[in-house]
């Protein structure tokens, strides 16, 4: 399962009405298009990619990037393209706060308004549960999750989140484009990050492969309480290891009765959350020398580059690819020419 992350300044701002409408009147035609003259995977191909999420919300109206740009861009995508007027067979479930909670609802409604079987309603569930709960307790890289959305149409999905580190003020993204199978052990691809965190815990890593697999035999042979005791009293020699003291001893007792086949079973039972999976790293890593990647798998700082070549000086090739495509969605746009214009322009100083 391939993905991508960015980070965010935090900006507690909202949106003017009227550039949201405008928003909406643009993004519906460059939806459109993309999908009639490149195919629907293309369309999904591009939000994958955090450098082309990113210039399409910057097209639609940020002049520069924060966490609104998420949520705005995909409010402005939901409300189109769930629209009965979009004539596009693509949803999107899911959002900010609670309406992430009901994206499982969100995702029957819709998979049902386009026809998707019932058994694929619910790999689309389950792959939407994998995704929050692989970025909020698999990946800890001190970002709660806190915007979740699925987009999603007869034949693709992909997963779009936000979380945010409270103590930094910055919030950072998460694009996952997976398929079917549920895996843990995924590749990060275009990552770009304002700054990379110095404690991760990473399980998705494949460095971390035989520390899940002695997690889960912890779980699976009943040792969990024993070695959780020993992990306490050999922290107490070592420094900057963060145990958690509270654990859901009755969800790990269930996953016990369970007897999961796979680590990410685990991530499906009910109260195995991120203190437990820290607890089993820390005690795989600790106690049986299985480590974990603490390497953030964030890659570089900025889309194209710096303008002072902090962190690298700026790729012209990839940001001229970036403007032209763009130009050539604007010129095709059912927008008026005075819009055309005005939109043109502005892309066209960004050389």
């Amino acid at each position: 399962m391939p993905e991508s992350s960015i980070y965010l300044p935090l900006h507690r701002g909202k949106a003017p009405y009227w550039l949201l409408g405008r928003m909406k009147k643009l993004a519906l035609p460059v939806v459109r298009i993309i999908v009639e003259e490149f195919g629907e995977r293309e369309f999904f191909d591009r939000m994958a990619d955090p450098i082309f999420f990113q210039s399409f919300s910057n097209v639609l109206g940020f002049d520069w990037n924060s966490s609104g740009s998420t949520t705005v861009l995909m409010g402005v995508l939901k409300s189109v393209l769930n629209s009965s007027q979009s004539n596009v067979d693509i949803r999107v479930a899911g959002g900010k706060g609670k309406e992430g909670i009901k994206t499982p609802e969100h995702i029957v409604k819709f998979a049902e308004e386009l026809g998707i079987p019932d058994i694929n309603i619910r790999k689309l569930i389950n792959a939407s549960r994998f995704a929050a709960k692989t970025d909020s307790s698999v990946l800890q890289d001190s970002y709660d999750i806190y915007h979740h959305c699925i987009i999603f149409s007869r034949k693709h999905f992909l997963v779009i989140q936000q979380g945010m580190n409270s103590a930094t003020k910055m919030a950072r993204r998460y694009h996952w484009k997976p398929d079917f199978e549920i895996c843990c052990e995924k590749q990060h691809y275009g990552i770009a990050a304002e700054r990379r965190e110095r404690e991760v815990l990473d399980l998705t890593s494949r460095r971390s492969r035989e520390n899940r697999e002695t997690a889960l035999d912890i779980i699976r042979d009943n040792t969990f309480k024993k070695d959780y005791r020993r992990l306490l009293s050999i922290i107490r020699y070592r420094e900057g290891v963060s145990v958690p003291r509270r654990i859901n001893w009755k969800a790990v007792e269930t996953a016990y009765n369970l007897q999961p086949s796979r680590f990410e079973e685990l991530l499906f039972i009910k109260g195995i959350g991120k203190g437990t999976i820290r607890a089993l790293a820390l005690i795989s890593d600790l106690i049986y020398n299985r480590e974990y990647s603490r390497q953030d798998p964030a890659k570089y700082c900025f889309a194209v580059g710096g303008k002072d070549g902090v962190p690298f000086p700026v790729n012209r090739q990839s940001y001229d690819e970036v403007i032209e495509f763009m130009r050539d969605i604007i010129k095709q746009s059912e927008l008026g020419d005075f819009e055309k214009l005005e939109l043109l322009r502005k892309i066209g100083s960004l050389r």
